[in-house]
């Protein structure tokens, strides 16, 4: 069928557009030209070269940080996964649409803190002489090392994603067809298996939304592992500031993040196409 471009349509599109060329078209465009410029005398010089992209790649600390930032975002993702479902679950089946409506509500709030904020409230939580160590000196434990270690980054992360997993299954639980749930339970299916079974694959396309976001998110984040992990191990948003500080080296930090956003919109074109896999229109 052939389509025709209409001034109504224009209209309510042409907004979305602009948005997309000024806030992401054009600066891609411009890190991609920068990546390939040139610094001398901690100068910046429009040019066509890739010793930046040869630079960064042939050095052993961007393949660990790279590593590192991808196993850490995929951890996050799925542990922050696995422990928003059960919530995610509990609201969408158990609650009462009240009820329901404050536990939206709820999950809504940790965004009117800045997260920024909320990292620095887990240096209190887990620094060794803070609120956890001196819980557990209470019955003779402790104190334990957990600020600047890897686990406090992921504990950042889950306070960055957790409550958007939640609203992002959530939104997917609540409109599965109940009669399907029914018809697994009337042959005899008991409670665990139908969620294995009914619920998760018919709420594929928002679990998996929700871990895309929360690898999103996590894969680049700094705030988490510069203030909670300490900047060890290095991470690509940290090395991001290292390369800049180093001589001005902007083109070769264009490089890492370019490799950031090509990572992400691979990472997100498998995901969706598993999310959809096999759906019919």
């Amino acid at each position: 069928m052939r389509r025709h471009v209409t001034l109504y349509g224009l209209t309510f599109s042409l907004p979305l557009l602009i948005w997309q060329v000024l806030f992401f078209v054009f600066p891609l465009v411009f890190l991609v030209a920068l990546s390939f410029w040139t610094v001398k005398n901690f100068a910046m010089r429009p040019d066509f070269d890739t010793i930046n992209w040869v630079t960064m790649f042939s050095r052993k600390v961007f393949w660990q940080a790279y590593g590192t930032t991808f196993v850490l975002a995929t951890a996050a993702a799925a542990l922050t996964s696995i422990l928003a479902f059960p919530c995610a679950y509990a609201i969408a089946f158990k609650l009462s649409d009240n009820a329901r409506r404050w536990a939206v509500f709820l999950m809504v709030i940790p965004f009117f803190t800045s997260y920024l904020v909320r990292v620095y409230s887990w240096q209190i939580f887990l620094s060794d002489a803070g609120i956890i160590n001196v819980l557990l000196g209470w019955i003779g434990l402790g104190p334990f090392h957990m600020l600047n270690t890897v686990g406090a980054t992921i504990i950042g992360y889950l306070t960055l994603c957790f409550p958007l997993a939640v609203l992002l299954q959530l939104f997917s639980l609540v409109f599965i067809d109940r009669t399907l749930i029914e018809a697994a339970h009337n042959m005899r299916c008991g409670r665990l298996r139908t969620v294995f079974a009914v619920v998760i694959p018919s709420a594929r396309v928002g679990l998996v939304i929700a871990a895309l976001f929360c690898f999103i998110l996590s894969f680049g984040d700094f705030v988490s592992p510069i203030y909670l992990g300490g900047g060890d191990p290095t991470t690509l948003s940290i090395l991001i500031t290292d390369t800049t500080k180093s001589g001005q080296q902007w083109p070769r930090a264009a490089v890492i993040a370019l490799t950031m956003v090509g990572t992400l919109l691979a990472v997100a074109f498998l995901a969706v196409k598993f999310a959809y896999k096999g759906r019919t229109k």
